[in-house]
């Protein structure tokens, strides 16, 4: 069966970095996008970062664009995430997601449309 396994998530100050992983296994498709989500107390699931594995389109939330980086391994079958001056807003629980996409090219903002999660991993920023 499909598993995702992330680590990475910590504690960090304001201005900090961390790097998120996610090990895919039992991945049989070979047209997936590979995503990140959020999710803070009180608030929905939202999209971070994706990568797509046919053609390596990204995507990216707003809140994020130019501090997060999104990465893959294809021989290691892992995703990662490079996030850079971390802000307190940042703090939420990060979960690692697939999309099995059939004709698509782009990876979907909407977590509904993932197939695979992660169990996610907690990122805590203080100011």
């Amino acid at each position: 069966q499909v598993q995702l396994v992330e680590s990475g998530g910590g504690s960090v100050q304001a201005g900090g970095s961390l790097r998120l992983s996610c090990v895919v296994s039992g991945m049989t498709h070979s047209n997936i996008c590979m995503a990140w989500f959020r999710q803070a107390p009180g608030k929905q699931r939202e999209v971070v970062a994706g990568i797509h594995t046919d053609g390596g389109r990204t995507i990216y939330a707003d809140s994020v664009k130019g501090r997060f980086t999104v990465s893959r391994d294809s021989a290691e079958n892992t995703l990662y995430l490079q996030m850079d001056s971390l802000k307190p807003e940042d703090t939420a629980m990060y979960y690692c997601a697939v999309e099995l996409t059939i004709a698509s090219m782009t990876c979907s903002r909407d977590s509904s449309r993932m197939d695979y999660w992660g169990q996610g991993t907690q990122v805590t920023v203080s100011s």
